[in-house]
């Protein structure tokens, strides 16, 4: 027979492993989601935006927002509600031939913070972001985020993605000597 001191200790620490759990899939979530957002896309098969954009919204909650704060972002992205509004949102950015075209976009993420309660979680990060473009432009991007996400039946998914400018900061042409017209880390 178990004491009741074994029984809350085990009950503690399965609250425990499990919040655990929840941190690791969500840290996996939100680094996926970024993976898929890079330039070039680096998942395997997906050679077409469209297909990216279906990967994509498979991480999001139906009722998910995707939105851009602050002095500099609330113009430029504003906000989007639904699984709709935000597939929309990704269509328009790699829907539209971009002139100059993209290159080159990796995101780089640091100075996590996730907060599990329950089926509930915030996370916050910083990204960083270098953009190459056709025409030789190039630009770093810094973004803080404040994410949150719901486990739906025992999936996580992003319930709202929350984008802050830091800085915009221009590179110098050539920056980037070398750098992959497609990529083939995933290919078997």
């Amino acid at each position: 027979m178990t004491s009741t001191l074994e029984t809350d200790t085990i009950a503690a620490l399965l609250r425990r492993v499990e919040a655990l759990e929840s941190e690791a899939e969500i840290r996996r979530l939100e680094a996926r989601y970024m993976f898929l957002c890079d330039t070039p896309c680096p998942e395997f098969g997906v050679d077409d935006d469209a297909r990216r954009i279906d990967l994509i919204m498979d991480l999001y909650a139906e009722d998910a927002v995707w939105e851009g704060v602050g002095e500099y972002y609330d113009g430029q992205f504003g906000k989007v509600e639904g699984k709709a509004a935000i597939r929309a949102h990704f269509e328009r950015f790699w829907g539209e031939k971009q002139d100059p075209a993209l290159l080159l976009n990796a995101h780089y993420l640091t100075s996590e913070q996730i907060h599990v309660d329950g089926d509930e979680a915030e996370g916050q990060w910083i990204h960083m972001q270098p953009w190459l473009f056709s025409d030789g432009r190039a630009m770093l991007r810094s973004s803080r985020l404040n994410n949150a996400f719901r486990r739906v039946d025992g999936t996580w998914l992003i319930t709202r993605t929350r984008t802050e400018n830091v800085f915009i900061a221009p590179l110098s042409p050539g920056w980037a000597e070398s750098y992959p017209s497609t990529s083939v880390l995933m290919k078997p």
